[in-house]
Formats: C-alpha cells, sequence, structure tokens
C-alpha cells in the first residue's frame, strides 16, 4: 500500500491522541447520521413537502450529489490549507446546510439545502483521515484512518435510529436539527483537542488531480460507483420495505435501521483485516457477497425475521466492500493522499444517487418495494466489470515490468567487464 504522505508528528501524550481522533470520528458521526436518517423518515419528508416516495427518494440523490462535487474540488482547492481550519471550515458548512434542511420550506428549497449539506462531506473524511494518520506513529496509522471511519459505522449502528426515531415522533425536521447540534460539537471538539497541522505548501490543483488520470484510480471509482449502487439501491426505500413488504409498524423501521449499523461495525472491523490479507480478493468477495444477499433480501424480504438477518448481512458486505475500496483508493492515488481518501466517498455517494434513483424509477413503474433490492443485486454483478478491468490493467504492468526487469538484465550480461586500471 501506498505510504501516507511525511508529516511532521506532534509530541502528545496516547490520551490526547485518543481525544483528538475521537473528535475528529464525531465529525464522521455527524455526517452518517444525516446521510443515510433521510432514507429512515423518507415517509415523512414525502408527506411534509407534498410529494410521492419516489420523488421525495431525489432528497437522497441530491446530497449524494453534493459530496460527489465537493469531495474532489475541496480536497484539490485545501490541500495547501492548515487542516484544523479546514476541517472547522468544513464542518460549519455542513452545520449550515443542516439548518437549512431542517428550516426548508418546501421541497425545491430543500433539495438544495441537502445539495449544499452535501458538500463538505468527502472533503471532511480526506483531511480527517491524514490529520489522524499525522497524530500517530507511522505502524498506527491505518488504526488512526480506521478509527475516524468507525464514527460513521457507529452513526449507523446509534445515530440513525435514534434520529429516525426523533423524526418519527416530532416531525422529520427534527433529525436534520439533530445532525446540526451534532456539527456543533464537532466545531467545538476539533477546536479544543485537535492540534494545529499545516497544509502541504507545494501542493497545486493540477498536481492533486492529476491523480484522476491514473486507470487505475479510475476504475476503483467505477467499482464503488456501480457496485457499491446496489446496497443504496435497496437502503433508500427500506422504511416502505419494512412497512408495505413485510408487514411490520413504522416504529419497526429504527429497529432494522439498528440490524444495519451493527452489520456495518462488524463490517468495519473485518474489511481492515481482509484488506490486510488479500485486497483485490476481498474487492471481488465482498461484490460477489451483495450479490447474492441482495438476491436473497428480494426473496424473502415479506418474512420479517429474513429481513433483519438479511439487512444485517448486506450491511456486512457493503462495510467490506467500502473499506476495501478506500484501501485500494490510497493505494493508487500516489502522492494525492487526501483526495484519493476523499474521491472514495464521491464514488460511493454517486453510488448513493445512482442506487436511489434506479430504486424509484422501478418503484414508479409499479413492480413493488421488492423490486429495488433485485436492481441492486444487478448493480453489484455489474461492479464486476471495472474490477476484472482493473485486474487486466494490474496483470499487463506486471508483465511490462517484469520483461523490463529481464531485458536490463540480459543487457548487463552482454556489457563487457570494465578495464580494470
Amino acid at each position: 500500500m501506498t505510504t501516507l504522505p511525511s508529516i511532521d508528528r506532534p509530541a502528545l501524550s496516547t490520551r490526547r491522541v485518543v481525544i483528538a481522533v475521537v473528535a475528529l470520528a464525531l465529525g464522521g458521526f455527524a455526517i452518517g447520521t444525516t446521510e443515510f436518517v433521510t432514507m429512515g423518515v423518507l415517509p415523512d419528508i414525502a408527506d411534509g413537502v407534498g410529494v410521492d416516495i419516489p420523488s421525495a427518494g431525489h432528497v437522497i440523490s441530491v446530497y449524494a450529489l453534493g459530496v460527489v462535487v465537493g469531495a474532489p474540488v475541496i480536497a484539490a482547492l485545501g490541500a495547501r490549507l492548515p487542516r484544523r481550519a479546514l476541517l472547522v471550515g468544513l464542518m460549519v458548512a455542513f452545520l449550515i446546510g443542516n439548518g437549512l434542511s431542517a428550516a426548508a420550506p418546501g421541497y425545491r428549497t430543500l433539495l438544495v439545502a441537502r445539495f449544499l449539506s452535501g458538500l463538505p462531506h468527502g472533503a471532511y473524511f480526506g483531511v480527517a483521515s491524514l490529520v489522524a494518520a499525522s497524530l500517530v506513529a507511522p505502524h498506527l496509522r491505518g488504526r488512526a484512518v480506521s478509527s475516524v471511519m468507525l464514527g460513521l459505522a457507529a452513526a449507523m449502528l446509534t445515530g440513525v435510529p435514534a434520529a429516525t426515531w426523533l423524526g418519527q415522533q416530532f416531525g422529520w425536521r427534527s433529525a436534520y436539527w439533530t445532525v446540526a447540534v451534532l456539527a456543533a460539537l464537532t466545531v467545538a471538539a476539533v477546536l479544543a483537542v485537535v492540534p494545529s497541522s499545516p497544509g502541504r505548501p507545494e501542493a497545486t490543483v493540477r498536481g492533486e488531480l492529476g491523480a484522476l488520470r491514473r486507470p487505475q484510480v479510475l476504475l476503483t471509482l467505477m467499482v464503488g460507483i456501480v457496485g457499491f449502487g446496489g446496497m443504496f439501491a435497496l437502503y433508500s426505500y427500506i422504511a416502505p420495505v419494512v412497512t408495505d413488504v413485510a408487514g411490520l409498524s413504522r416504529g419497526t423501521v429504527p429497529l432494522v435501521l439498528l440490524a444495519y449499523g451493527a452489520g456495518g461495525i462488524i463490517g468495519t472491523a473485518l474489511g481492515g483485516k481482509l484488506a490486510d490479507w488479500a485486497l483485490f480478493r476481498s474487492l471481488v468477495g465482498s461484490l460477489v457477497a451483495l450479490f447474492l444477499l441482495l438476491v436473497l433480501v428480494a426473496l424473502t424480504s415479506p418474512w420479517a425475521p429474513a429481513l433483519f438477518v438479511g439487512v444485517f448481512a448486506v450491511s456486512v458486505a457493503a462495510s467490506v466492500l467500502a473499506i476495501t475500496l478506500q484501501m485500494r483508493l490510497m493505494e493508487t492515488a500516489g502522492e494525492a493522499q487526501m483526495l484519493g481518501a476523499a474521491l472514495n466517498h464521491s464514488a460511493l455517494n454517486l453510488a448513493n444517487a445512482l442506487g436511489a434513483w434506479l430504486g424509484g424509477l422501478v418503484i414508479a413503474a409499479g413492480l413493488g418495494f421488492r423490486a429495488p433490492a433485485a436492481v441492486g443485486a444487478g448493480l453489484a454483478v455489474a461492479g464486476l466489470l471495472p474490477l476484472a478491468a482493473s485486474a487486466v490493467v494490474r496483470h499487463r504492468a506486471v508483465r511490462a515490468a517484469t520483461t523490463d526487469d529481464a531485458a536490463d538484465r540480459i543487457a548487463l550480461a552482454h556489457q563487457e567487464p570494465a578495464t580494470v586500471r
């Protein structure tokens, strides 16, 4: 794996490092909560702004598009800025976007507010990952970065179900107000406990964005966009699946989301271990598992126990996929580590937009709320195509390097020995 950029590590106690990483993870917790709580209160949002559920699904898509736009642009433009100040600025922008979402008077203004909320998402994780890595010794950097990502997984376990419950009890706007409060707490925590960290004065926008010219980076992004879209095709419409397909009450939706969150915690931890063991094979295996599990959910979701187990298992497979994609992008992005970390979230949120859109299409076509899971299975299979292309590119590069090395050895063998004077 490509090493992270060399950063002067401040002399901090272990306790201070842990507290700083927790503060960074709190931002991930807030972001994860706002990203996924919309799915849990989607029927409430639809009723509140006067649209049908497929139209309300566009609220999910525009947030994802905000991440797609914001992550590479902000990461490239902000590479030279002091990182703590950049983190604070990103979280303040995130706070404002969620406040506007909560106060939006109608559907169109809500769409704009969700787009603005998504802009800081990927860049925050990119910057936070580098800051966390700079606080620890080189051999602990992977653990520090994964700890920041665990904030996102923890949001799935606790933040999303809690915010969904609040949204159902006190109106969907309360869910976004809750996220705004979490963002404010993150700003205070980062200012209080995260040490200052310089940017990269030598970085240029052109140099950072140069990673996008690498075939392996582009192919890995396609794997995330298409393959991970399979999970979002199901998750975006999980509330009506619970109520209309499984025949459960609205109060059961947070429990299903809790099962998804538990799977995310396990999958995040498992993904790191599998990536260390065999990164590329783990990518393939997670996509195949996601396909099989989505087919299973499409077939068995009317039976409530099977829905709970299926959602949990889908979350495990999807989380393994997300972590291995993150590591693969960081491996292939070269020196643009911040951009590589941010691009993973662009890919996953474009997958969010794709999955929600396609899921909405099949629902609007009258195929029912089980159809999005079948669409998701197809997307998981389609994600194997760019992964296969990536394997071919890698094989050719290895073969070319081996050929060049052999040619160099032959050339050296035919050289006349130097005259000894």
